[in-house]
């Protein structure tokens, strides 16, 4: 640390690395740089550019607070917009010209003597900071099952995070494996255009209708001319979010209310019997991500399109077998799989203090206080760690809840003082107190991404995002040590 102006590391240039970059420099902290191993900032609105790939939380609220956008198109808007969006962000707030490009971070190592982390690059060049900020996602690495024989397909494999914008689906038979949010949008995008698409799912999804509607020129210019009424909307859309919320945090008659809506939609929608009986969700609503939609259904629905709810057994050369024996031909095998969300930070080796390695630290699952920061790993700040995720609303407003956070405390690392290092009895009634309210919710009734394999919700804070919001507004010292606790 030099003159009181502590280096800040943050790895990656999502919308949550954006948001604490920006935090800083309005604070006056400059000495920052943003570690990119892609050759762009976008974060998941990078990497995902599969047909039909939107946003499915309104625009006016998923974006910043900050940084109100007059210009949203429409209420969902594509990935390459909310893209265009964030990038101007970026611009605009001082943080693109403080972004390194095409840089890995493999490793980081805490120096006890020099109180600071040091980076090590795949390329094996030093990046040395007094604050690290992991700023990867709990969506960046995508998840491709083990299925037999998937190595022998002669066709085309690919996950929809890793979309080839060179491909050519026209007139191709093509198979989607999954139907949570991304096969969701990206079936419906492309029948029509293919020769034929064959969903293979493993259980139904929730789903509720999608409304999405355009935003026109009009409008367009009032908010650009009165920009203070980007609030109205972002408001409603809160209050909203509020309620759906109370749904999957235990509110038995919203949530009562919402699966008749999602009945309601499933009967009009679906009017085969058979379809319909294997579209109906089988598990709690909420256990698994609510996807809404309004053109799922009735894509599935089409001469074109088949869906199969037999486990798969292999994939062949040509195609995929399923366990009632058919095989299902294919010129595209899409895996809409999801991600490797539990497994936050990986494959980044992260050491701590005395030789400590995080991923042996939470062998067991994930853990942070308030999704931020592990004993024994001072100085340290994770943005959208363990138990951060939101089931209800825009993950955008935790990320600018830990930015705050996360700034609060290089003020005071600025101030002078050693490290800041979580108490570990803070730590663990925290996540006592996390975990004992995750045991009786709705997300612990089902297999997801939500959960290791042991079963331990890692993902999810258990509450509202005004409950997190306050928990995170003020950095206490005494949790670190500093003062009485």
């Amino acid at each position: 640390m030099t003159g009181g102006r502590p280096r800040v590391a943050i790895i990656g240039s999502g919308f949550g690395g954006i948001a604490v970059a920006a935090a800083l420099l309005r604070a006056g902290f400059d000495d920052l740089v943003l570690l990119e191993r892609a050759t762009g900032i976008g974060g998941v609105w990078r990497d995902n550019t599969y047909p039909g790939c939107a946003c499915d939380i309104p625009a006016p609220l998923y974006s910043y607070s900050f940084a109100p956008n007059p210009d949203w198109s429409r209420r969902f808007p594509s990935h390459a917009e909310i893209l265009a969006y964030l990038r101007r962000c970026a611009d605009d707030l001082g943080v693109s010209g403080r972004v390194r490009l095409g840089v890995e971070v493999t490793d980081a190592r805490w120096d006890e003597a020099g109180s600071c982390w040091r980076l090590r690059t795949a390329t094996g060049a030093e990046v040395v900071a007094d604050v690290l900020v992991p700023a990867v996602g709990q969506l960046s690495r995508p998840l491709l099952p083990a299925l037999p024989g998937a190595d022998r397909f002669r066709g085309t494999a690919l996950h929809t995070a890793r979309w080839d914008a060179t491909l050519r689906l026209d007139g191709a038979r093509v198979a989607v494996v999954g139907t949570g949010a991304s096969a969701v949008q990206l079936v419906p995008a492309i029948a029509g255009r293919v020769a034929h698409v064959t969903v293979f799912q493993r259980t139904a999804p929730w789903t509720l209708p999608k409304p999405d509607r355009r935003y026109g020129p009009l409008r367009r210019a009032v908010c650009r001319r009165w920009p203070a009424l980007t609030r109205l909307p972002r408001a409603g859309v809160w209050a909203m979010t509020l309620v759906a919320g109370l749904a999957v945090t235990g509110n038995r008659v919203v949530a009562a209310l919402l699966r008749g809506v999602s009945h309601a939609q499933r009967r009009w929608q679906v009017r085969d019997p058979r379809l319909r009986a294997l579209v109906t969700p089988d598990e709690p609503l909420g256990c698994k991500r609510v996807l809404f939609t309004s053109d799922w259904l009735p894509t599935l629905a089409r001469p074109d399109v088949t869906l199969v709810t037999a486990p798969i057994t292999e994939v062949t050369e040509t195609g995929v077998r399923s366990a009632d024996g058919v095989e299902h031909p294919c010129d595209v095998l899409v895996y809409g799989t999801g991600f490797a969300a539990t497994e936050f930070l990986a494959p980044i080796r992260v050491t701590g203090r005395d030789g400590r390695r995080l991923a042996e630290v939470w062998r067991d699952g994930a853990h942070a206080y308030l999704g931020m920061t592990v004993p024994g790993f001072p100085n340290l700040f994770l943005v959208y760690g363990p138990n951060t995720n939101t089931g209800n609303t825009s993950v955008v407003h935790f990320h600018e809840s830990q930015a705050r956070h996360i700034t609060q405390a290089v003020r005071l690392l600025a101030a002078g003082g050693p490290p800041l290092d979580v108490r570990p009895d803070v730590a663990a009634a925290h996540d006592a107190q996390v975990q004992g309210r995750l045991a009786g919710s709705v997300w612990t009734a089902c297999r997801s991404w939500y959960r290791t394999a042991s079963g331990r919700v890692v993902t999810n804070w258990p509450g509202s995002a005004a409950q997190y919001r306050r928990r995170t507004a003020r950095l206490r010292p005494a949790d670190y040590g500093r003062g009485p606790a």
